[in-house]
């Protein structure tokens, strides 16, 4: 290469000479890859390094002396070919210009907002001039959100023009179908199409807010609870948690009474307990959800406070020692509400775990409150016609049937003759698979012998039953041999004349006589009447004409007996026979017709 190191002189033949030092002669790269493409890169220096001779002359520069037409060397240039056509929808393919815009929306019927603020983007396409308005989705906001104003064209006025992106730009005020929707911004590539169009764009502007969403995003009221536990914290602490008890009322010692569960439970937020009945299909009581409402519970109260109408006034601390709190329900205990006695015997996993945290009690296991059912009790209904019938009973001894004749009774009106024909019969709660029959020793006189839902009262014998009796002793209870005794003791008892003689000579037994017969008088419309002799004849097993005091109390409670009448009580009195006994034949005489 040849160079011209001496400055000032012209690169002219003889004025330049060869560097016989230069070693170097390498070209500098001029192709290269951008991004994957290959590209043409000009060279910066010359071979070897050395600079260049000539101008770097820019790619506009290049551009611009390729288009010049060199009128003065070569005359009038010929016109240039047409550039080729493009439409529109290949030339602004995918290109959209985007508004940001909102409009008013008034709120009539609503006292927290007057109107309300809708931001919307304008989205206007270049390809077709066609428009959309779609409005960002809010998540809960209630409205219905989305595409407003689907793509078309709109008109801008009523002589069928339609919006031009010309028509568009910052701060203005545009009205489609009835909305007037004001534009604040635009996204950058709008703004270098319009500024490259011509187009001065208007300085943007804030968007506007709307007040009642600005409103919902303040921050929530901070408040400091005092670290003293006062009833504001209690309800904040223990809102929504409720202790549960499963407990049983007991009520089987009173008439008619049984055991009835409930669910009980103790809201820990305000100290109340309720108590909800458990209802079992075809229990056969009204479907009451709840025994008691929710109310604070006094255990104990003041002295002077015991006669406080509660059932119409609300008891208050003034009247209350002490309330019942969460430690006094606990598993296996017994607690009085409303003058039942409940018995817990379960809670659930809640309760557990909060006593385990609070109190420290961690041994709270199920307790078994399930019981045996007892057999079912036969409903007996006794007819008033069936208190005078009488009845012969014979067992057969070689087959163990049994026959009942009934002697006729003239205008009765019941005929009389065979009640039952020989058969064998089943004792009352055998069952089919294993029956147990009636036998000799089944058979004295007191006992109850019951043929197919009929009770028969064993009231006297034949000699040859006792005879049968006495020497088959063995086969018989010491219950039925005492029967025979005392049957065979009455037999011998005096005549009704040796004891009318000692009623004349005893003033007691006058005193009873005149009692009983003033009694009849007073009573003699009393529904006790009926069956009262044979009802006591079915506990006396001896046929003694004792009972029990407890057991007559019972019986004459079962019949209606007026025994707190004071002519009764004296005459309880005068049948009484040491401590523990009543004679029930003079008794019993005071209510027969």
């Amino acid at each position: 290469m040849v160079s011209n190191p001496v400055h000032g002189l012209p690169f002219l033949p003889g004025t330049s000479f060869k560097d016989s030092t230069k070693t170097a002669f390498h070209r500098s790269q001029t192709l290269g890859y951008r991004n994957g493409y290959a590209i043409v890169r000009r060279p910066t220096v010359g071979i070897g390094g050395d600079r260049l001779q000539f101008n770097q002359l820019s790619q506009a520069e290049l551009d611009e002396l390729a288009s010049k037409a060199p009128v003065l060397t070569y005359g009038q240039p010929k016109q240039a070919p047409p550039a080729d056509f493009i439409p529109a929808h290949v030339a602004f393919d995918k290109k959209v210009l985007k508004f940001d815009a909102y409009f008013q929306e008034d709120v009539p019927m609503s006292t927290e907002e007057q109107y309300r603020i809708r931001q919307v983007n304008i989205y206007y396409y270049l390809e077709d001039d066609s428009m959309s308005v779609i409005e960002p989705v809010v998540e809960n906001s209630g409205i219905p959100q989305g595409k407003l104003i689907k793509r078309q064209r709109l008109a801008k006025n009523d002589r069928g023009d339609h919006y031009h992106w010309k028509d568009l730009n910052r701060g203005i005020n545009i009205t489609i179908y009835g909305k007037t929707f004001h534009v604040v911004d635009c996204d950058q590539f709008t703004q270098v199409f319009l500024e490259s169009q011509g187009i001065e764009l208007n300085p943007p502007e804030k968007m506007a807010l709307d007040p009642y969403t600005e409103l919902r995003k303040q921050p929530l009221r901070k408040y400091v609870t005092p670290s003293d536990f006062d009833q504001l914290k209690q309800f904040l602490t223990f809102d929504k948690q409720v202790l549960r008890f499963y407990a049983i009322w007991d009520d089987t010692d009173s008439m008619y009474g049984e055991c009835r569960t409930y669910i009980i439970h103790y809201y820990l937020m305000d100290d109340t307990v309720e108590i909800r009945e458990v209802h079992e299909r075809n229990d056969g009581r009204d479907p009451f959800p709840l025994l008691m409402n929710r109310q604070r519970m006094p255990k104990v109260l003041v002295e002077n406070a015991k006669n406080f109408p509660q059932c119409v006034l609300e008891i208050s601390d003034q009247e209350v020692l002490e309330w019942y709190t969460a430690k006094d329900f606990i598993v296996g205990k017994s607690l009085t509400m409303l003058g039942r006695t409940f018995f817990i015997y379960d809670c659930d996993p809640f309760t557990r775990r909060y006593y385990k945290e609070k109190f420290g009690i961690t041994n709270l296991p199920r307790i078994d409150v399930s019981k045996q059912e007892l057999p079912p009790v036969k409903q007996e209904s006794p007819i008033p016609e069936d208190k005078d019938r009488k009845f012969v009973f014979s067992y057969f001894l070689a087959t163990d049937m049994i026959s009942i004749f009934e002697p006729p009774v003239r205008n009765s009106g019941i005929i009389g003759g065979k009640y039952l024909g020989r058969t064998k019969v089943v004792k009352p709660y055998s069952t089919v698979d294993n029956p147990i029959y009636y036998g000799p020793s089944d058979f004295f006189i007191g006992a109850v012998i019951e043929v197919f839902g009929h009770r028969f009262i064993i009231l006297d014998t034949d000699e040859y039953v006792l005879k049968y009796m006495e020497s088959n002793a063995a086969q018989y209870s010491p219950e039925a041999l005492a029967s025979i005794q005392n049957h065979v003791r009455k037999r011998e008892a005096p005549a009704p004349e040796s004891e009318s003689k000692q009623t004349e000579k005893d003033p007691g037994v006058q005193e009873l006589e005149a009692l009983i017969d003033t009694i009849q008088k007073q009573l003699k419309d009393h529904s006790c009447k009926d069956n009262i002799h044979e009802a006591f004849q079915i506990y006396d097993k001896e046929a003694s004409g004792y009972v029990d005091r407890d057991m007559f109390f019972k019986i004459c409670e079962s019949l209606n007996v007026p025994v707190d009448d004071s002519l009764v009580k004296e005459l309880i009195r005068m049948c009484s026979h040491g401590e523990g006994k009543i004679n029930y034949y003079n008794f019993v005489r005071a209510f027969s017709n």
